[in-house]
């Protein structure tokens, strides 16, 4: 038995009877071998999903269907071009959600859109080129993406950068800037721009920002990046405060991935620590089963 979010989940092979009065919902159709599982559901519909257990997070993509069986979702990821950006737009275009991705670098954006495009035909992702550092082209970017898609479902503040390993009184100027600008400001422009339109449309909508293990502890040499996530987490939780019912925001911790920014303070220790695209495979569920009730948590994948 697994408490989360305040409801009961019970985890079982198939063909485990247990017990219970909740309804049984088998993932076995189409699965084979080791992937056949089950998910039993004490007392609550199946319009809801549990967290993933660990044992299915590489399973058969029958269950990611029912996994995200309430319907395709629209969302919006900043900072979609590379790292843990690009790796999540990837894993949820492939589980048929449509993807709305910003970022500086349009190189990039255009190989993720082909991309996308020959793997998801039947999608229309929306990439764009904009800077979540200047109010004014977060504003353009929300007015396109009203005009061609409508409110996103899910937005996910996720544009970051990190200072170069020094100590505070060594860090340029522009460069600690560079770091609050995009990681805090860039943040506070997209909420500023998206929060109004979720509101006006449906009062429902969730919104991760995109925190670290250092926005919750201190760490010699990037003192900056310390500071700019710890703020994240500060400005998640008060913002929470004041949406409305049905609607969430949480601060993500997403752990420690071998993404260019950990190289740049691990060197090639970064290595060491799983990829992108198996982080992905985590953050996206779990993501898609937040709700209104986790609003103002700090969460960790």
């Amino acid at each position: 038995m697994r408490n989360y979010q305040g409801r009961r989940w019970e985890w079982g092979l198939a063909g485990n009877a247990g017990n219970g009065d909740g309804g049984k919902y088998p993932l076995t159709a189409g699965i084979g071998g080791e992937d056949v599982e089950k998910i039993r559901v004490l007392g609550w519909g199946v319009g809801r999903h549990p967290p993933p257990h660990p044992a299915l997070l590489h399973c058969h993509p029958y269950f990611w269907s029912f996994m995200d069986a309430i319907g395709s979702r629209t969302v919006l990821i900043t900072g979609v071009s590379r790292g843990l950006g690009r790796a999540l737009a990837l894993e949820l275009a492939n589980r048929g959600h449509n993807i709305i991705g910003c970022s500086r670098a349009q190189d990039a954006l255009n190989s993720l859109h082909s991309q996308l495009s020959s793997s998801n035909p039947n999608h229309n992702h929306l990439f764009l080129n904009a800077d979540v550092r200047l109010n004014s082209s977060v504003e353009e970017l929300a007015q396109t993406v009203m005009e061609k898609t409508g409110v996103p479902d899910i937005i996910v503040n996720n544009a970051g950068t990190i200072n170069k390993n020094n100590k505070i009184w060594e860090v340029p100027p522009e460069e600690f800037d560079s770091v609050l600008d995009t990681n805090v400001k860039g943040t506070a422009n997209v909420l500023r721009h998206f929060v109004p339109l979720m509101i006006a449309a449906k009062k429902q909508g969730i919104i991760v920002n995109i925190s670290s293990g250092w926005g919750r502890s201190g760490a010699a040499l990037v003192a900056p990046y310390c500071a700019s996530k710890w703020a994240i987490e500060g400005l998640s939780r008060s913002v929470a405060k004041e949406l409305p019912e049905g609607m969430a925001i949480v601060a993500l911790n997403p752990g420690v991935i071998n993404t260019d920014m950990l190289a740049s303070c691990f060197g090639t220790s970064a290595a060491l620590y799983q990829a992108p695209e198996a982080w992905a495979l985590k953050a996206a569920t779990m993501i898609l089963n937040l709700t209104s009730a986790d609003n103002g948590a700090s969460l960790t994948v």
